[in-house]
């Protein structure tokens, strides 16, 4: 009777991989063949790669390669993992090219506001905690000596801004290598997709308003092939006081959570990682300097804006010769 089964499966079937990483969740989708490993197997990779990932890059562990790091005072070196040194190195230029705006030194800061691995109550701290905070933070301080990551200051990293991306694209390498060529991979909202479902249709991806109440309401639907994409906002993690909100994308130029209008932004990158880290990025330049930036550089981005009550798109050049219909 099994083998009777298993010579009704369909020549190619989707397969899907689930469940909890880096405090969410991540969802895995791939076309299977006669030719590609089995769920369980393809599974193994994943999950191999999810504990490499939390072992080296995790700020809630301990004993992890990065945390371990965290504790080392200032003026210290510390060999560290390949993987590591590759995101510090990719944080390095994304800081280098936004003049600082982005900064993976900044969890000393996350942690006075309440949105960091320490971080005990959310409330508006005060100017002397935030200006304390800010004495230990800087990407100019940390330094790649080899495979020795170095400190200048007493510097706390968070690697979160690009962490995700980074494991959706060692995911989707290793399928690749494993002769997986047709897959959607999302871990905690951070995503890549490539070739076509078994009926030749494309992955699609769904890109919601940012209203923030448990209501779910479409903004577009993108048909992606090759492409990694990123959404950030300000609506799922935040708290208020007086009425008003304060966001957990903070302005490491400010020490403060943005203040600006912009909702929302989505990023469309060939490295689920670049659109991870570029996605923060525009969040705290908001959509005119982010907008500028973009154009400057290249980048498909999609701007969503808070305006007298109204949520209002803007997309760069870059996205609209990418999702022309989408982007009219």
């Amino acid at each position: 009777m099994s083998l009777a089964l298993a010579g009704c499966q369909p020549a190619e079937r989707v397969e899907v991989l689930s469940g909890p990483t880096m405090g969410s969740t991540y969802t895995i989708k791939y076309v299977a063949n006669k030719t590609t490993p089995a769920a369980d197997a393809a599974g193994v990779v994943v999950q191999n790669i999810l504990d490499e990932v939390d072992r080296q890059m995790s700020t809630y562990r301990a004993d992890s390669d990065l945390s371990r790091f965290n504790k080392l005072p200032a003026g210290s070196c510390e060999q560290m993992p390949a993987p590591v040194l590759e995101l510090i190195g990719y944080a390095d230029e994304l800081s280098r090219l936004s003049e600082g705006r982005f900064d993976i030194t900044i969890q000393p800061l996350l942690n006075v506001w309440g949105f960091g691995p320490a971080s005990r109550d959310r409330q508006i701290p005060s100017e002397e905690a935030i200006s304390e905070a800010r004495s230990r933070m800087g990407y100019q301080h940390l330094s790649i000596e080899g495979n020795q990551l170095c400190k200048e200051v007493d510097l706390k990293l968070d690697l979160n801004s690009i962490a995700a991306g980074y494991t959706v694209d060692r995911i989707a390498a290793k399928f690749e290598d494993l002769g997986i060529h047709n897959y959607m991979v999302e871990v905690t909202g951070e995503l890549i997709a490539k070739g076509k479902k078994p009926d030749g249709s494309p992955w699609r991806i769904a890109i919601e308003q940012p209203l923030g109440n448990g209501e779910r309401v479409l903004q577009r639907v993108l048909e992606i092939d090759g492409w990694g994409v990123n959404t950030s906002g300000d609506y799922r993690n935040y708290f208020e006081e007086d009425g008003i909100r304060f966001s957990h994308t903070l302005d490491a130029k400010t020490g403060a959570p943005i203040a600006h209008n912009l909702a929302a932004v989505t990023v469309i990158d060939r490295s689920a990682m670049a659109a991870d880290g570029l996605g923060t990025l525009l969040m705290v330049l908001g959509k005119d300097e982010g907008m500028k930036f973009v154009r400057q550089h290249g980048i498909a981005a999609l701007f969503v804006t808070r305006e007298n009550g109204e949520f209002v798109s803007h997309v760069s050049p870059d996205f609209e010769q990418l999702f022309p219909e989408q982007g009219r």
